[in-house]
């Protein structure tokens, strides 16, 4: 018997060595030998990644919920103000919200920053929100025109064309999920908000067909022969 191997009752075993500087494979300075593989990660998560067995990198977060009115802004503008100090900066923002099926709104904030400027004007666009009355079809059921301060514009119902609009009208007409509509700046106004006003009040003024012709009877007087 040697001190490089003893034989007990037929078996060979090896001889032990101390271990090495820090304690074992996952010791400081120690090294893994094959086939060894790193137990775990930090705070017991596995190792190997983000994902380990968790699976999704932001851990099973709740997808995000679809807003109730999407919006659109028109207009943004910075306002000056001349106070005893010198000038003061303010931010003015038009915005329009609308949940693409016959609701729309539009709505003006001002802030000293564009944050909070945005947030007054989604609040006051949905507090002044229309219920529209459209046809089966998205659409208008009759051609109407407003005024609204220096704009003036025209819309009017077109089957089968799709949403013919430009500046601030098809922001408002989009955002409430209107088609099929021909509308026309006629003013030479390129004041967004006004146009975005106007527009709403063409819309307010839409009516459905049985109101169309209840109004038609009452205006038609009969003469006695």
């Amino acid at each position: 018997m040697t001190d490089e191997t003893k034989k007990t009752e037929g078996q060979t075993v090896a001889p032990t060595t101390p271990a090495p500087f820090g304690g074992g494979p996952r010791g400081r300075g120690g090294a893994r030998g094959p086939g060894m593989s790193r137990p775990g990660g930090r705070d017991g998560k596995p190792a190997g990644g983000r994902r380990g067995q968790w699976g999704r990198r932001d851990g099973g977060r709740a997808p995000r919920v679809k807003p109730e009115f999407e919006q659109k802004i028109v207009q943004i503008r910075r306002v000056t103000r001349v106070i005893a100090g010198g000038k003061r900066f303010n931010f003015s923002v038009a915005m329009v919200i609308g949940n693409r099926n016959g609701s729309v709104g539009v709505g003006i904030g001002k802030g000293a920053d564009t944050a909070l400027a945005i947030e007054k004007a989604f609040r006051h666009a949905k507090k002044n929100m229309q219920k529209l009355r459209l046809t089966d079809t998205k659409s208008i059921p009759h051609e109407v025109a407003a005024k609204y301060s220096s704009a003036r514009l025209s819309l009017k119902p077109s089957p089968g064309r799709g949403l013919v609009a430009g500046s601030a009208v098809r922001d408002v007409l989009a955002l409430a999920g209107i088609t099929d509509v021909n509308a026309k700046v006629v003013s030479k106004s390129k004041n967004k908000l006004n146009i975005a006003r106007g527009t709403m009040m063409a819309l307010g003024r839409l009516s459905t067909l049985t109101e169309r012709g209840a109004r038609i009877k009452k205006t038609v007087t009969v003469t006695p022969a």
